[in-house]
């Protein structure tokens, strides 16, 4: 059984920064992708980023794109969202997901894609 726990969310102010931390606990975590996810009340799933397993290849929402940064330590089985310039529209629970084996990191893929899940981790940005 995968257990991904999400960490690091908080209140922030708007230009603020936050760094969430998602640890998996599986020994084959070094071979899996993973994808960041967030939903803001009453709104859908929004895919924010991912990377494949070495972590050579990241992928981001074009939303968040010069501002956070995924990474990997697969060494602590851990996953990095560095989250800069943060705005109000950042504002929602962010989750982890790894990604079936076989599947494609993009942000058109389908839900199905991901076979765990963390609990997700609130983000507020708010002055």
């Amino acid at each position: 059984q995968v257990h991904l726990v999400e960490s690091g969310g908080g209140l922030a102010q708007p230009g603020g920064s936050l760094r969430l931390s998602c640890v998996a606990s599986v020994f084959t975590f070094s071979s899996d992708a993973i994808i960041c996810a967030r939903q803001a009340p009453g709104k859908c799933l929004d895919w924010v980023s991912g990377l494949y397993a070495d972590g050579s290849d990241t992928f981001y929402a074009d939303s968040v794109k010069g501002r956070f940064t995924i990474s990997r330590d697969n060494a602590k089985n851990t996953l990095h969202l560095q989250m800069n310039s943060l705005k109000p529209e950042d504002t929602a629970l962010y989750y982890c997901a790894k990604v079936q084996g076989g599947a494609v990191v993009s942000p058109t893929a389908s839900t199905d894609d991901y076979d765990y899940w963390g609990q997700g981790t609130q983000v507020t940005v708010s002055s």
